[in-house]
């Protein structure tokens, strides 16, 4: 991943790009244009540009370059070593009574400060 992406760039991949957003902005503009079409249709034609608009992505140097990074991802996530149900079990357990005891540890000290505070300035609170 440490090779510069934008000097190995292709030169049609602006026109690829251009491509890119032309088709976006198309379903855009149909939603916006043609609001008596029916959103299924409108539905169809965005799904299908989004499809092909993801193809022509592809074929850029910086889609290649996702796409390879999406699988080397995928490739780690294969190796994570995910933890029981019992142990998510326990750790979220362990979680919730500290944040309870801190919650009322706080909570403790938030009445004694009121309570020095309203003595020393003699407000009632």
């Amino acid at each position: 991943m440490s090779e510069n992406t934008e000097n190995n760039s292709n030169p049609l991949d602006k026109l690829r790009w251009l491509v890119i957003f032309g088709l976006l902005g198309g379903v855009v503009a149909v939603n916006h244009y043609f609001p008596e079409l029916s959103v299924l249709y409108i539905a169809l034609i965005a799904v299908a540009a989004v499809g092909i608009s993801g193809f022509i992505a592809s074929t850029t140097v910086k889609g290649s370059t996702f796409i390879t990074f999406a699988k080397e991802a995928r490739i780690e996530v294969r190796k994570v070593v995910w933890p029981t149900r019992q142990e998510t079990t326990t750790t979220t357990m362990i979680v919730l009574a500290a944040t309870v005891v801190m919650a009322l540890l706080l909570w403790g000290l938030d009445g004694i400060i009121v309570e020095i505070v309203s003595f020393i300035t003699g407000l009632g609170i």
